[in-house]
């Protein structure tokens, strides 16, 4: 991959990691929604190939795929958010259903049944289950969640509480994922079944389907509806010892 210089021939690296872009943006598509396109993935995920292959010089001291993907990824991201692929309707719905899960809880004792959140929100249970569908490219964590001014009291002020540098490291050297696993012990058995196959195996939705006896669409559903209880459950409570 050297031409007579002795430098990375930029033509080769390109031909090589094509097939790099297309495994990551389809790694990606997997967890979202289903308007978001492959296609705009894969040409986002190309520029940021194009730009790896600007920057990269040999003494990195790192391997140019792992370089590579780091920037892919990137571009990848910047495309998501520019694109504003999870709308702002859909992203109030989800916050309804946290705070109807909030307060059943409490007011129950336990996590809220499908049903009884549905009842809440003065919903039939498949208009809600629909809602959960819709949000299937839900995140315990967004970008603007650190920058959430028509929220007086974000959760993510709990526990990050340095704005001056990287608020996502910064939450990392908090007790933020403490705090995280602590919610996921919370879930009911179902969810939180779901959430080691998808995040500890990395099984795709329709794999996790065939294991658990359901559809790739309820798969949707109930990841949907465990990131809303884990969102919810680190909104409300209060930690000590996290800064």
């Amino acid at each position: 991959m050297y031409n007579a210089h002795g430098k990375a021939d930029k033509n080769e690296l390109l031909e090589q990691h094509a097939p790099l872009v297309k495994k990551l943006a389809h790694q990606l598509k997997a967890k979202l929604p289903p308007s978001v396109e492959v296609d705009d993935l894969i040409q986002a995920g190309m520029i940021g190939l194009l730009d790896a292959i600007g920057r990269y010089e040999d003494n990195h001291g790192a391997q140019f795929e792992t370089y590579a993907v780091q920037r892919i990824r990137g571009a990848m991201l910047d495309e998501l958010r520019s694109s504003d692929w999870l709308p702002r309707s859909i992203r109030q719905n989800m916050r309804k259903i946290e705070e109807a899960m909030n307060s059943l809880q409490q007011r129950l004792g336990r996590p809220p049944q499908e049903s009884e959140v549905a009842k809440h929100l003065k919903l039939s249970l498949v208009e809600y289950q629909d809602l959960l569908g819709e949000g299937s490219g839900h995140q315990l964590v967004y970008y603007e969640d650190f920058h959430d001014s028509g929220d007086s009291d974000h959760f993510l002020d709990r526990y990050c509480v340095d704005d001056s540098g990287d608020p996502l490291k910064a939450l990392m050297h908090t007790g933020f994922r403490s705090a995280v696993i602590d919610a996921i012990t919370e879930l009911p058995e179902r969810e939180k079944i779901l959430m080691g196959l998808y995040y500890e195996q990395e099984m795709n939705l329709k794999e996790i389907g065939a294991v658990m006896g359901v559809s790739e669409s309820r798969v949707c559903q109930l990841h949907g509806q465990a990131i809303a209880r884990l969102r919810s459950y680190l909104r409300e409570r209060s930690w000590t010892g996290l800064a």
